[in-house]
């Protein structure tokens, strides 16, 4: 197998999961997300139902792959008791949540099928 080449990577989301009973700690979380990397990354929407491949409740980030590092830093020392899904954009949808994905907290079952390949 010859290696992938990172600068295949355009981009990168993460994506913070919660549901009911940790709702209040996920608008928290966002909101200094908001204050402390509001130059680094793109917040999405609050979304209260699992959406897409997502089994949880979740917003989404959305950072350049030059942010990579300070992001996923800040994340890893900051998320708290929430369960965050990181993954590159690299145009292979399916691999890109399937095989090249990073988990800070519990990891999850993705719905795969809601993925083009």
């Amino acid at each position: 197998m010859s290696p992938r080449d990172p600068s295949s990577i355009a981009s990168w989301h993460a994506h913070v999961y919660f549901d009911a009973a940790t709702r209040d700690a996920a608008w928290a979380l966002r909101e200094l997300i908001a204050s402390d990397l509001a130059e680094r990354v793109q917040i999405g929407r609050f979304h209260e139902k699992p959406v897409g491949p997502h089994p949880m409740w979740s917003y989404q980030l959305a950072f350049e792959a030059d942010q990579f590092s300070c992001v996923t830093s800040w994340l890893a020392l900051n998320h708290g008791a929430l369960d965050v899904f990181i993954h590159p954009n690299t145009g292979d949808e399916l691999g890109d949540h399937r095989d090249s994905a990073l988990w800070l907290g519990r990891s999850y079952a993705l719905d795969l099928s809601a993925l083009s390949d």
